[in-house]
């Protein structure tokens, strides 16, 4: 037992939990639906969705009902053994996308490593293991391994942790996605996009644009890896995002929604690509769990229903809509308002930690994102007075924020 915590550092006390947070001196008690409840009662219409993770709200009464029952039966066993409830829900999302297997993980990084894996494995059985590296985006986030900084090649996420993983290639997020064919060498093994930026600043790639890294990859003999961990599971009106566009990856990886709150990822991929991944090349001790494949399913129940999607369509229209109008009566606070379906960002003439605080103060919880970006990740369950009632806390803090800037004519002279 230490004698004390300062071990020989004056003035440098670590808190017990790891400090690699900025976190907002708030916690949430407990929540019901699209609201989260803090630890003095204080009510918050979340538009957050805890990064874009609880799809279906808090403590959705079939989720809970799923999670009760799965407990009193098992919630861990092992990937020695079959687990029913991992091939029904494998089988499901093969019906239901362009995939034929799925490995289920963890995390959506969990999910991204397994897609570079399987890319280099690809390679390496179809005798080119030369090809190895992958193209990836500037401004691009996927995950917080080694390797999924290195992959992204931010600063802000790679700085103290080098030397980098070798094997990635940046390219800018080009409006012309011809323009990556001149990265592509013989030693490229895939390309890997988000369909919709969500860290980068909900930015969202044209179907033309899709279509064009399809075509060449297929030119090339490449692999493409969409990474749709937050723009998967119904979060832009359908169940994956690459279905906006007329072609599909090779590889996909999601995690987030498809747990609605339970840690879950999977990696999606052809037979093409799947088969080489033999018994022994990869694993994990708690991916696809009876709990999470239980839960897993049950979201999936919900999210393949009759006019499930449709409700996320007509709600998107709705909050667009009066976004829309708040740009135009607060131009010095919104500069534009972009994204898909329920992922929608605010791209700002403030700075985003301002507004974020604001919306706090007005029981509004929405996230940070690049490129002075603000989103708004509500459940998919909203309904229209949810929408009405964001759209009214909003224009408070608009109104108020434009009270605090510099009178115009001021600023001319």
């Amino acid at each position: 037992m230490k004698n004390s915590r300062h071990d020989n550092q004056e003035e440098s006390i670590i808190p017990p939990v790891l400090p690699t947070y900025a976190r907002t001196d708030m916690a949430i008690d407990h929540g019901k639906g699209v609201y989260a409840y803090d630890q003095d009662g204080r009510v918050y219409l979340d538009f957050g969705c805890g990064i874009g993770v609880n799809n279906l709200g808090f403590c959705h009464p079939e989720l809970v009902k799923t999670i009760t029952e799965q407990a009193s039966k098992v919630w861990h066993t092992s990937n020695i053994y079959r687990i029913p409830g991992q091939e029904r829900l494998a089988e499901r999302l093969a019906e239901n996308t362009f995939a034929d297997t799925t490995f289920f993980t963890n995390s959506g990084a969990e999910a991204v490593e397994c897609a570079m894996k399987m890319a280099r494995r690809y390679h390496y059985a179809t005798a080119e293991p030369e090809r190895y590296r992958i193209i990836t985006f500037e401004g691009c986030f996927h995950g917080r391994t080694l390797a999924t900084i290195a992959a992204s090649g931010q600063e802000k996420l790679v700085k103290g942790f080098g030397p980098m993983m070798e094997g990635f290639d940046h390219v800018p997020f080009y409006r012309d996605m011809s323009k990556v064919e001149a990265a592509i060498t013989h030693e490229t093994a895939a390309i890997m996009i988000e369909p919709v930026m969500g860290e980068g600043g909900i930015k969202q790639v044209s179907g033309d644009n899709m279509q064009i890294l399809r075509d060449l990859c297929d030119k090339h003999g490449i692999l493409l890896i969409f990474d749709e961990v937050q723009c998967g599971m119904g979060r832009t009106e359908k169940l994956f995002a690459y279905e906006h566009s007329n072609i599909t990856p090779d590889i996909l990886c999601t995690a987030k929604g498809i747990g609605s709150g339970f840690p879950l990822g999977a990696c999606l991929a052809t037979e093409k690509v799947g088969r080489h991944m033999t018994a022994g090349s990869h694993g994990s001790t708690y991916g696809g769990n009876p709990m999470a494949m239980a839960i897993g399913n049950k979201v999936l129940d919900i999210m393949l229903a009759d006019g499930f999607f449709d409700h996320v369509e007509k709600m998107s229209y709705d909050l667009r809509k009066g976004l829309m109008t708040l740009r135009h009566k607060y131009p010095r606070v919104i500069e534009l308002v972009r994204g898909i379906g329920l992922m929608l960002g605010l791209k700002l003439k403030v700075a985003p930690p301002v507004f974020v605080a604001k919306a706090l103060t007005h029981g509004l919880l929405v996230v940070r994102a690049a490129d002075n970006t603000v989103r708004l990740l509500p459940p998919l369950i909203i309904e229209k007075e949810h929408v009405s009632e964001a759209l009214e806390k909003l224009a408070g803090i608009c109104a108020e924020i434009e009270k605090e800037l510099p009178d115009p004519q001021s600023e001319e002279e």
